[in-house]
């Protein structure tokens, strides 16, 4: 290659990934402008939330099953999609009870849906699917129906929120500087156990904040809700890991720049809202 002529424009030296392995100038950003459509969101019409959540979890159901599809796993992707809306949308007027029937009569036509396949791969295809369903979908209806109640519905999807964020955040801060033992090598090697534990500071003080601020709960019930986010939150993003090194890939998608795709920002998310609802359910009344 000929050599760069003298007065011509300097190259823009193209965004260097983080010490963790993000971009994380994108990762910011994307991370800022999502935040601020939720915000906005839960502090005009909440009923608004629901219909983010129901986005995300669609382009998430889908690329989940293209990636499946690639390694020869065929996921019931209609039934999925159609089904995974009806999960979420459900949950508003009828909730655990909206959400179950949805879920029950998804996994029965994805059963039917795959008989045009004939018998070969038909329980891993149909495995795959039930599985799609529930993981994504079905995990995502619980953060819907945190919104539900008039009183105080938006105070708990951000408490949910905010803990996650502050679990990532802290993790992240800690596990940069003072990171030294991994926490699970084989899974995801830039996980290490300050890493966790700045985490749990992070989101034990955090729950007690905003369960005691936003909800008018006990401050020792937001250290267990923050806690409890913290390992469902770990745990999801462990999971996410295990799945992508089984098929073989560094990212679900590549919708959010910094960040993969919708299910790679959504892996601590879907459990942790399970953990939300079940918790707030018994500690807020």
């Amino acid at each position: 290659m000929g050599a760069q002529v003298a007065g011509g424009p300097a190259e823009v030296p193209a965004s260097k990934p983080s010490r963790a392995g993000r971009d994380l100038r994108s990762a910011i950003l994307v991370g800022v402008g999502l935040g601020a459509v939720i915000i906005v969101s839960l502090l005009t019409v909440r009923q608004t939330f629901i219909a983010i959540v129901a986005a995300a979890a669609a382009v998430a159901t889908w690329e989940l099953a293209s990636e499946l599809k690639k390694s020869g796993i065929n996921v019931a992707l209609w039934p999925a999609l159609i089904g995974g809306q009806a999960i979420i949308w459900l949950s508003w007027p009828y909730e655990r009870a909206g959400i179950t029937t949805a879920f029950v009569i998804t996994v029965l036509v994805c059963m039917a849906w795959r008989f045009r396949g004939g018998s070969d791969g038909y329980l891993r295809d149909l495995s795959a699917s039930v599985f799609t369903v529930a993981y994504v979908p079905l995990m995502a209806a619980f953060a819907a129906m945190l919104v539900v109640p008039e009183k105080d519905g938006a105070g708990r999807a951000f408490a949910f929120l905010i803990g996650v964020v502050l679990s990532d955040v802290g993790g992240y801060a800690a596990g940069v500087f003072l990171g030294k033992h991994p926490m699970a090598p084989t899974i995801s090697p830039k996980k290490s156990w300050e890493g966790f534990g700045g985490s749990l500071v992070a989101g034990m003080v955090g729950g007690a904040l905003t369960l005691t601020l936003l909800l008018d709960g006990q401050w020792w019930h937001g250290v267990l809700f923050g806690a409890a986010l913290v390992v469902t939150a770990t745990a999801g993003d462990l999971v996410e890991s295990l799945i992508k090194r089984d098929l073989g890939i560094k990212d679900m998608g590549t919708l959010l720049p910094g960040h993969g795709g919708i299910m790679d920002r959504m892996d601590s998310l879907l459990p942790s809202a399970v953990a939300s609802w079940l918790l707030l359910h018994l500690f807020i009344q």
